[in-house]
C-alpha cells in the first residue's frame, strides 16, 4: 500500500481520502471515528472533517490488530496506545506477541499429545509417578484456573486420578495429553458437547483425523494472525510516536 498523502502538502484529507489510504468505506471511517479508534477530526469552516495522515496510520493500525486480536481488543489497544508512554506502548504491543507466540505453543503441545495419543494402543506406557501432575500444577501449565479442570472433569472431558487418603487430584500422563487437547480445542472456539465427542473417539484408530485437522487449522489461523499484526508494525509505530510528539499530526 501506498505511503499516506502528506496532509502539509495535500492540506486537510478529506473523508474520502482517508478510506481510499486505509481500504475502510467512508461510512466505516466515521463509523470508527465514533468508535474512538482514531482521534476526532477536526472540522474545516465549511463543516467538513479534516483528518492527517495519523488518520490513516490509526486506521490502518487498527486492521492489523483487529485481525490478530480481534476488534474488541485492538480498540482498546489503541487507546491505551495514545494514553501511555513509548514504554508502555512497546510493552502493549510485545505483550500481544507473546501472546500468539503462547497459542501457537499450546496448540503444538496438544497437537503432539495427540499423537503420542497414536502410538499409545501399540506402544503401551508404563508411567511413573514423576510423569503426573497436580491439579494445581496442571493449571499452570495449562493457563487455566483449578476450577476450569473440575468443570472438565464434570464434564467428562479430563478424568484425574485420586489420592485416596486426601482425595486430592493426580492427573496421570494420559490424563496431562487430553487436557492440552481440551484446552486447545477449547480456545479454537469448541463448545464441551463438540470437545467431548472429539475426546471420545480420540482411542479409536480412526478417530483422531478431525482432532488433528482443528489443530493444524487453528496453526493456521495463529499464523495468519501474526502476519496481520506484522503487518501493523509500521502504522502502530507512526501512531505511537506521533502520540509521544504533540506537534505531530
Amino acid at each position: 500500500m501506498n505511503e499516506p498523502m502528506s496532509g502539509g502538502r495535500w492540506g486537510a484529507l478529506r473523508t474520502a481520502d482517508v478510506a481510499r489510504e486505509s481500504g475502510y468505506s467512508v461510512q466505516q471511517v466515521r463509523d470508527l471515528e465514533k468508535l474512538g479508534v482514531i482521534p476526532a477530526a477536526a472540522r474545516m469552516g465549511n463543516g467538513y472533517r479534516a483528518y492527517t495522515p495519523l488518520h490513516i496510520h490509526a486506521l490502518r493500525a487498527y486492521r492489523g490488530l483487529a485481525g490478530a486480536v480481534g476488534p474488541v481488543v485492538a480498540r482498546k489497544l489503541l487507546a491505551e496506545l495514545r494514553t501511555g508512554t513509548i514504554t508502555e506502548a512497546a510493552s502493549a504491543i510485545n505483550e500481544v506477541h507473546v501472546r500468539l507466540a503462547r497459542e501457537r505453543e499450546e496448540a503444538l503441545l496438544a497437537e503432539q499429545a495427540l499423537r503420542a495419543i497414536q502410538t499409545e494402543a501399540d506402544t503401551p506406557e508404563f508411567e511413573q509417578d514423576s510423569d503426573a501432575m497436580t491439579i494445581t500444577e496442571l493449571s499452570r501449565a495449562l493457563g487455566v484456573r483449578p476450577s476450569t479442570l473440575r468443570f472438565w472433569e464434570q464434564e467428562g472431558l479430563v478424568t484425574p486420578e485420586r489420592v485416596t487418603s486426601l482425595q486430592a487430584r493426580r492427573y496421570d500422563l494420559s490424563a496431562i495429553r487430553t487436557a492440552r487437547i481440551v484446552a486447545a480445542l477449547r480456545n479454537t472456539g469448541y463448545g464441551v458437547p463438540a470437545v467431548r465427542a472429539i475426546v471420545d473417539s480420540l482411542h479409536r484408530l480412526d478417530g483422531t483425523d478431525e482432532a488433528l485437522r482443528i489443530l493444524r487449522e487453528r496453526l493456521d489461523h495463529i499464523a495468519l494472525r501474526t502476519v496481520e499484526l506484522l503487518r501493523a508494525g509500521t502504522d502502530l509505530a507512526a501512531v505511537v510516536a506521533a502520540d509521544q510528539d504533540p506537534t505531530a499530526g
